[in-house]
């Protein structure tokens, strides 16, 4: 049976492929990041690693086959992940000398830029979350039950708002999110993201 469950630290090599392979506008990533630890390493292990209590997966039986995570609070997730985070990082992925030429060393340079996640638009949502799930688990309802688990994680922590920022892309994740009631969220220089918020409420 498919259940949502907490995070525990032994689904960490799960919650790593499941990153890898949906962290291209949702599909496999290996053919452009051939690091496969790379992604994880900004997108999903710092939020398990930080926030566990914000870390949900979705459980087939045998292993994790989606995730949920985030974190309550931006601001301070960015300030702990600057702190703790990034020193663990800097052996295996080295700052860059010089502007990224390849699409790994774009990432590298985006893991260095926490600030990045504080875009004040989204002020009034101060948590933010990430949502995968491998292919053979989505459009069964399960990504909507793992998002309730977020929500209500968060609404027993007294958060009224989150957002989210996806590849604008990535139609179907923007169409899983508008039957979510996540709405968008105007932000002036969105580069290729589109911003999207709502209550942490059931509604």
């Amino acid at each position: 049976m498919t259940t949502v469950r907490p995070y525990r630290p032994d689904d960490r090599p799960a919650l790593y492929d499941i990153c890898v392979r949906t962290a291209h506008e949702g599909g496999d990533s290996r053919h452009i990041y051939p690091d496969l630890d790379l992604m994880p390493s900004i997108f999903a292990a710092p939020y398990a690693e930080l926030e566990p209590d914000l870390t949900f997966v979705l459980d087939d039986g045998e292993r994790a086959v989606g995730y949920v995570l985030g974190t309550a609070d931006t601001a301070a997730f960015v300030e702990a992940y600057r702190a703790s985070w990034l020193p663990r990082m800097r052996e295996r992925f080295p700052a860059l000398d010089g502007p990224p030429t390849t699409p790994s060393e774009t990432m590298i340079d985006l893991m260095y830029r926490p600030k990045r996640m504080i875009v004040p638009e989204t002020v009034g949502y101060p948590a933010h979350l990430h949502i995968d799930l491998l292919p053979s688990h989505q459009r069964k309802g399960h990504g909507r039950a793992l998002m309730h688990a977020f929500l209500d994680a968060l609404h027993r922590k007294g958060v009224a708002a989150v957002h989210l920022a996806m590849v604008t892309a990535n139609a179907p994740a923007r169409a899983f999110y508008d039957r979510l009631g996540f709405h968008e969220i105007p932000v002036a220089d969105p580069g290729p993201l589109t911003y999207l918020g709502r209550s942490t409420a059931r509604g």
